[in-house]
């Protein structure tokens, strides 16, 4: 189903790359901007190869957007949204812990400077997930440009690899441990409504990206528990119409990109269930078909 084609790698020796973000700069050089989680670092790297570090972010980085004036912002696991200074500072902006008492992980911007994250809590990772070892559900939280912040969903079960649809009306989010991908309505003043799924796939989906077809490339960390897994193309519904199998390693996070938005990050890293090291994450390049939208 992957049509013959196989990932080169882009980057290596990393330790666990998370929410990607392809984005053209000032000077029309575009560049994968992502979160090494594990590391603590936000950084980046072009087409070549070349790995630039953009922020330390010791409470560890996930989710990444700008703001419609240019801010960079990220999200910390202990919860906190923080603008990323061009002097490499991090300075928060909110603290959505105090809503639930949760961390947070992935992030999408809308066009507004809304932001949309989603809070966890954690499983055991030495069981297969399961009765008895689900994690609890957590919550989808908007964080206005001025810094309020309230939940807009709940029941969420471990939410990853946020999406917003070209026209802004939809959000779309991967369930990780329900197997699901969920979609909403977004109102006008930013809340979430009809909540549907969009595609239950079978497997655990994390970091998702659309095509201009309305098509959602998805991470899956294991196709078996414990094993690796790879990246599918999703319609809404759920058939599954491409498949790039990825052996060794566990699917986190992808995004398009590239000149013409048909480059499809991969970021990988370490076997869920077994211990992480540096060194173990990677990033690979594959050429697709079907641009990307240009929005997450």
């Amino acid at each position: 189903m992957s049509a013959g084609r196989t990932p080169e790698l882009l980057i290596d020796e990393l330790f666990f790359p998370e929410g990607p973000r392809w984005r053209v700069g000032e000077d029309g050089v575009g560049r994968l901007w992502f979160s090494d989680v594990l590391a603590c670092e936000i950084k980046s790297v072009d087409l070549t190869g070349k790995l630039q570090s953009v922020a330390e972010v010791p409470e560890m980085p996930s989710g990444l957007g700008w703001w419609p004036d240019g801010t960079f912002v990220a999200v910390s696991l202990d919860g906190k949204l923080n603008t990323i200074g061009t002097d490499c500072s991090v300075t928060p902006v909110t603290d959505m812990s105090v809503l639930d008492g949760f961390g947070c992980n992935d992030m999408v911007v809308d066009a507004a400077g809304r932001s949309y994250i989603g809070s966890y809590q954690l499983l055991d990772e030495s069981r297969h997930p399961g009765p008895g070892n689900m994690p609890g559900f957590s919550h989808i939280i908007l964080v206005q440009p001025d810094g309020s912040a309230r939940i807009v969903a709940d029941r969420m079960t471990f939410p990853n690899g946020p999406i917003i649809t070209p026209d802004g009306g939809t959000y779309i989010v991967a369930e990780t441990f329900a197997n699901r991908l969920t979609a909403f309505d977004i109102e006008a003043d930013g809340s979430l409504t009809n909540r549907r799924v969009w595609a239950d796939i079978g497997a655990p989906p994390d970091g998702i990206t659309m095509d201009v077809e309305g098509c959602l490339w998805v991470a899956v960390p294991y196709y078996i528990y414990g094993g690796p897994g790879g990246y599918v193309r999703v319609r809404e519904g759920g058939e599954i119409v491409d498949r790039i199998d990825i052996d060794g390693y566990a699917s986190y996070a992808c995004t398009l990109g590239g000149p013409q938005m048909k480059t499809l990050f991969l970021c990988q890293s370490t076997l869920i269930g077994r211990e992480r090291f540096q060194g173990d994450g990677r990033i690979m390049v594959v050429d697709v078909d079907v641009p990307g939208t240009g929005t997450p």
